[in-house]
């Protein structure tokens, strides 16, 4: 996939849930065959899935109905249990369900160093090796190697992700835009054409810490790495620092969307599903998120208008674009489960790349696809991949690269910043530096 950098946030994101289930205490599964077919044991198997996300607002939510009814049919002596939950919630509790011994046979899981990723849960035991799964020869070698390590992969990529501006086009026409402006500059200028028309620019929901992720990883995409791709292996090295100049104009470029009152009032008192609804009933011309949120970004709110997405253009006049994209979350096993077997059969099924399963999963999933031969379906992102697939110019979620808990301090002393507390791009620089530096142990 061209010659960049695939790795995943975030944060993400943004957006995750849990399942409480502990794991199943049935009889293990007699049949090691994972490709497919009925259970040879013929005796019942209940298998947990513990995921993050949104349950679907309309039509059959994928992993909480389709795939266990699915997986019913196909295995008739497996019967899936699967919860979403909020972000924060799963985050803080699949490590002390792993760790405790009642995990879910099936898991959400993050790239490399992420919150909740595969260098983590791997090293703690807590995620299979997958290397016998049959599908590996489909899926993209950057979303593989993204879930790895040592050459050994613990985790299933649902895709690759873009992080972005979702734009009302009828908003921007009305102060003269047919295009989303391509450089930083032209996006203040577009911003202030909106407030001066009475628009709310964007709207953020702060009120969840990760959304600020959603705007800072897409400008230090376009500022921080272009010049220097290999800035955070020179930053796990002690070579640089998140003080750096780059990481500090990053900070304050964000910041003078908030200085300037382009950003929603009060966003701090507004969660990211508030947000959400500001946009889709046409009260706000812009929102940062990413691909993950496309079902709630385009669905039916109080205003009728045509969509767009752009990548946030946080570079400088002359210069190019860089999308802000990175290998998704995706799935993993419980090393420890008890029907380790079962739980390859249904990820053997899911990824197989023919079954009804497999078209329900790619129709339902909102990231591009990185399993080969899956074509782009969602009109809304041709824009933003055509860049990506064409330039290679591409940066991963900087958080991918960092110790878990750095990204939450840069949340915490950015909203000073949105508060009004008078912090400085330089302190909240300083204060993600700290914090790396006491995490960092390799």
């Amino acid at each position: 996939m061209k010659n960049r950098k695939q790795l995943w946030p975030l944060t993400l994101v943004l957006l995750m849930t849990f399942l409480s289930a502990c794991s199943s205490a049935s009889q293990e599964q007699g049949s090691s065959d994972s490709s497919g077919g009925a259970n040879d044991s013929a005796k019942p198997i209940t298998l947990t899935m513990m995921l993050s996300g949104n349950k679907a607002s309309e039509g059959e939510d994928f992993e909480l109905e389709t795939l266990p009814r699915l997986v019913k049919e196909k295995f008739p002596d497996i019967t899936l249990e699967v919860q979403k939950l909020p972000d924060d919630q799963y985050n803080t509790s699949v490590r002390t369900k792993l760790a405790a011994g009642q995990g879910p046979d099936i898991f959400w899981i993050f790239p490399k160093n992420s919150a909740g990723g595969v260098v983590d849960f791997a090293k703690a035991g807590f995620a299979a090796d997958l290397s016998d799964l049959k599908f590996w020869d489909n899926i993209t070698q950057g979303a593989k190697d993204d879930m790895s390590i040592d050459g050994k992969p613990y985790g299933v990529s649902g895709g690759i992700a873009f992080l972005g501006a979702y734009y009302n086009k009828e908003l921007l026409q009305q102060v003269g835009y047919s295009e989303f402006p391509k450089d930083w500059p032209s996006f203040l200028e577009l911003c202030q054409k909106l407030k001066e028309a009475g628009i709310t620019p964007i709207a953020m929901g702060d009120k969840d810490p990760w959304v600020i992720q959603f705007g800072m990883y897409q400008i230090a995409a376009n500022t921080v790495y272009p010049d220097d791709m290999d800035f955070d292996v020179k930053l796990q090295k002690g070579e640089k620092s998140l003080t750096d100049p780059k990481w500090v104009e990053t900070i304050s470029r964000y910041k003078e969307l908030y200085d300037k009152g382009y950003v929603v009032k009060n966003s701090l008192g507004i969660g990211s599903a508030q947000s959400a609804q500001l946009f889709i009933d046409g009260k706000a011309a812009m929102t940062l998120t990413g691909t993950w949120d496309y079902a709630s970004m385009t669905s039916k709110g109080a205003a009728d208008f045509t969509r767009g997405f752009s990548s946030l253009p946080g570079n400088d006049s002359g210069k190019p674009v860089y999308v802000s994209a990175a290998t998704s979350a995706g799935y993993a096993l419980n090393a420890k489960s008890a029907n380790l077997d079962a739980a390859k059969q249904v990820l053997n099924y899911l990824f197989d790349g023919q079954s009804e399963l497999f078209k329900a999963f790619v129709a339902s999933n909102s990231s591009i696809s990185v399993y080969k031969g899956v074509t782009l379906e969602k009109e809304l992102f041709k824009e933003v991949n055509d860049n990506y697939q064409q330039t290679g110019n591409s940066v991963y979620f900087s958080n991918q690269m960092w110790p878990a808990g750095v990204s939450d301090v840069m949340q915490a002393k950015f909203a000073e910043v949105i508060a009004g507390q008078k912090t400085t791009p330089e302190e909240v620089a300083a204060a993600m530096e700290r914090k790396f530096r006491e995490l960092w142990k390799n």
